[in-house]
């Protein structure tokens, strides 16, 4: 039988501290919260801003634990590309934010290891998707332009 106490959470990039979530479900198990926060805060600093998905397996008779940390949602990723805090109201028609292909790259990496797309192309067709309901355009072409020019194989070279 395992002892071992899996807490998960959504916290805030850097920002996690000891009240809830995580404060009241930790102080249970006997393990030193600061010490927990402190590493989640020191994991997730990159996601500054940003809901990431957390969590703290504690082993309830050694004390020992382990934080894992998930990968914020493809929105979230998106929005810290393009320098904005939230996407368009109403998407399609108006356009909020402009990313280069190389952060949608980046996106399409950080999500490919949690994604069921077979291909780093695939993802990033997944992101542009997600682009449109953002509101924001790809190397200034709206989504659907870039997705067109993704199978035309005109990027191909950035997802090798």
């Amino acid at each position: 039988m395992s002892d071992t106490q899996s807490i998960s959470a959504l916290v805030t990039g850097g920002q996690a501290s000891a009240g809830p979530p995580l404060g009241p479900a930790l102080g249970p198990l006997g393990v030193n919260i600061m010490e927990i926060i402190n590493t989640i805060n020191t994991k997730t600093k990159d996601f500054e801003g940003m809901k990431v998905p957390v969590t703290v397996s504690v082993d309830t008779k050694t004390k020992k634990w382990e934080v894992i940390i998930g990968i914020p949602s493809a929105a979230a990723l998106i929005l810290k590309e393009a320098g904005i805090q939230k996407g368009s109201g109403t998407s399609g028609s108006t356009w909020v934010g402009d990313i280069n292909v190389d952060s949608l790259v980046k996106v399409a990496k950080a999500k490919l290891e949690s994604s069921y797309a077979s291909s780093l192309k695939s993802v990033a067709k997944e992101v542009a998707g997600t682009c449109v309901s953002l509101g924001i355009k790809i190397e200034g072409k709206t989504p659907k332009e870039f997705t067109a020019e993704i199978n035309a194989g005109k990027w191909d070279s950035k997802f090798n």
